[in-house]
């Protein structure tokens, strides 16, 4: 099974138990999505202080309208993404000015393309949409974007990568060591 078709298929069962009020779903659907949250925050609102406050807050109104939820309308993981996405994007407008919030405007609707998709490195694409990191990102070639979405977006370490893909544990150290230093090196260019 695909590790976010497992991710969701559990998080169903902690959403359906968090809208009874079992407080150990929240924190069971927290330990398994952080990763996932907090990437996406930290790539929006750009500084961790703030990208914390962002995944309080999207925990919190994951708790509070659990009883909402409907996978009618998307996965747990999307629905999830997407209240990151919104208090991300909420508290850029109360630290912005209007010419942030027209820009604030076109890059939500890139993130609602890429939410879709429920694939965290979509997601950070359409954030990186124009720069030299997502040219660098697309001139990996497939394995390192592979490899690269795993570590860094879905929160695996090397010795899982490498389990998950049937690579040996070294190639996958090798290729994420170059896809860093490009993406290092595209990032000093910028």
């Amino acid at each position: 099974m695909h590790d976010n078709d497992s991710l969701n298929a559990a998080a169903q069962g902690w959403i359906a138990r968090m809208a009874q009020g079992e407080a150990a779903a929240v924190t069971a659907l927290y330990d398994a999505t952080l990763g996932h949250v907090y990437a996406l925050a930290l790539r929006i609102v750009r500084e961790p202080d703030a990208a914390e406050d962002v995944v309080a807050d999207t925990f919190l109104q994951a708790w509070q309208q659990a009883g909402r939820y409907s996978d009618e309308r998307g996965t747990p993981l999307a629905w999830l993404l997407n209240m990151t996405r919104s208090r991300a994007l909420d508290q850029l407008r109360r630290r912005g000015s209007e010419e942030t919030n027209v820009e604030l405007e076109r890059l939500h609707e890139r993130l609602d393309e890429a939410l879709h998709e429920d694939d965290p490195l979509s997601v950070v694409m359409a954030l990186e949409s124009g720069t030299r990191l997502r040219a660098a990102i697309a001139a990996l070639s497939p394995v390192a974007q592979r490899l690269l979405g795993l570590a860094y977006f879905r929160g695996l370490s090397h010795a899982e990568i490498a389990r998950a893909t049937g690579l040996p544990l070294g190639t996958v150290k090798s290729h994420l060591k170059r896809a860093q230093d490009a993406l290092r090196a595209a990032e000093l260019d910028a």
